[in-house]
């Protein structure tokens, strides 16, 4: 197998190849969120109520990730990343063939499957192949044609779903996919399998129990969807298997979650505060497109054309990543960034129908633009020190990590707006509900600033190539 294909001798080919999984898994993502109120008339669902069909997804993969390292050593994370991509394809074509929401649900947990193993062993192939000073470069090409999913989903999923379907935004998952695994195999080569040592099915049992029940004891919260006694079990078995997990983490000679890894610091601060910015930041897709459509009565094309402006933000940030953590270093950029990114989300909160769409258009670009140079910069440092022997299990645990934090997004901007309800009487969402959403979203992500301001001045300095003092 390790002869199929000539080794590329810059990294930037494996990183664009790698990217086109990010990009059929964003551009999945993106799209369900504007597909959403469709999806829920289509149903017969409540369109908040129906958040379920993005953190079922979520929650899935936060239940296969810890095991993707793994497997990804065990049998060789060229064979794995292709098998992904497949059952991702394939998840996505049965999503598009769902009437009810039971089998919508099944099969958006078939993706998360796909997903799980797909992105955090993309993202091995990739680190495996580059050295530290080449990182800053190789993850702004990683990223860079990801972000095409998040530009192209909204407007493409909004005019699909308006003159198809809303079953077509998943399968335009079909031709992606297939050309994905046609570049993996002509152009990336297999690594060697190597020895990851016996399973830890005790740990990936615990925190895969753990991680699915606080997302779904959280996401029942205040929803009349189950007795509040059983939302109530659920999160305190939640709580405990998450007790659970963590000790037996602690003492596993090779645990399927590695927490000594938080100890490094350019790793433990993007892990641990980091998360508090996803969670705020993972609101944000799902509340905008429900505020344009819900609220101010636009089409879901309509929608899709003026949420795009985010992810396009996002791109045009990415080339300006590596001067601007050259003049500054990681800890300067994450602290005044933070602060800029938390703003960004929270002046959603003043949008109106009086606003005009250019103006709402250039706000939301503007986002994008913090939001991306945050996301990439905790992205890189994350992995500035983590030695090679735990390269696996540092993207296994990021991947957790990062997914559960989006799926606690989507639960925190839910409850908000059910909150929103209970407390002004109403059964649907209004403007105030979708305001106060967008502004503890804000102060969410603002709360990981203590974090960032404990790094060190040369954090990651030789990722970055910014040497302070000198």
């Amino acid at each position: 197998m390790s002869g199929v294909a000539p080794k590329p001798r810059d990294p930037r080919i494996v990183a664009a190849i790698v990217a086109s999984a990010l990009f059929m898994q964003n551009l999945d993502s993106s799209v369900v969120a504007t597909a959403l109120p469709s999806m829920a008339r289509d149903l017969g669902r409540d369109p908040v109520h129906l958040s379920v069909a993005i953190t079922s997804y979520l929650v899935a993969l936060c239940v296969f990730i810890p095991v993707s390292g793994w497997v990804a050593d065990r049998f060789g994370p060229r064979r794995v990343f292709m098998w992904a991509i497949l059952v991702f394809t394939g998840a996505s074509a049965l999503v598009g063939l769902s009437q009810g929401l039971g089998t919508l649900v099944a099969a958006r947990v078939l993706q998360g499957l796909g997903g799980a193993m797909m992105v955090p062993v993309g993202r091995l192939l990739l680190l495996r192949r580059v050295s530290k000073e080449e990182l800053l470069t190789a993850m702004t090409w990683l990223t860079m044609p990801a972000l095409l999913g998040p530009v192209f989903g909204p407007p493409i999923g909004g005019l699909l779903t308006d003159a198809v379907s809303w079953r077509a935004v998943f399968w335009i998952n079909i031709p992606v996919g297939a050309l994905g695994l046609v570049l993996v195999w002509r152009f990336i080569p297999e690594m060697d399998p190597q020895d990851p040592g016996p399973l830890d099915k005790r740990g990936l049992t615990l925190w895969g129990v753990a991680l699915a029940l606080l997302v779904s004891g959280l996401e029942t919260i205040g929803r009349d969807l189950l007795p509040i006694w059983v939302t109530v079990v659920t999160l305190g078995l939640g709580a405990a298997a998450s007790v659970a997990a963590v000790l037996h983490s602690k003492q596993a000679v090779r645990p399927a979650v590695d927490l000594s890894l938080l100890s490094i610091p350019t790793f433990g601060m993007p892990m641990l505060s980091g998360t508090l910015f996803r969670i705020g930041a993972g609101a944000l897709p799902f509340l905008l497109p429900l505020t344009l459509q819900l609220v101010f009565g636009l089409s879901a094309s309509g929608s899709g054309l003026l949420t795009f402006a985010t992810a396009l933000g996002a791109l045009v940030m990415k080339p300006l990543i590596r001067p601007v953590l050259r003049r500054f270093g990681f800890r300067r950029v994450l602290v005044v960034n933070s602060v800029l990114a938390a703003a960004g989300v929270a002046v959603c909160a003043l949008f109106n129908a009086d606003w005009p769409p250019v103006a709402i258009f250039l706000v939301l670009a503007a986002g994008g633009l913090s939001r991306s140079l945050q996301f990439t910069s905790m992205a890189t440092m994350a992995f500035a020190d983590v030695p090679q022997n735990k390269l696996a299990a540092a993207t296994a645990m990021t991947g957790t990590i990062q997914q559960f934090s989006v799926a606690l997004g989507v639960v925190l901007g839910s409850l908000t707006l059910s909150a929103g309800m209970a407390w002004h009487g109403t059964s649907a969402p209004g403007l105030a509900e979708f305001q106060a959403g967008f502004l503890v979203a804000g102060l969410v992500m603002l709360a990981m600033l203590p974090g960032a301001l404990r790094l060190k001045a040369d954090a990651a300095a030789r990722v970055s190539g910014n040497r302070p003092g000198v």
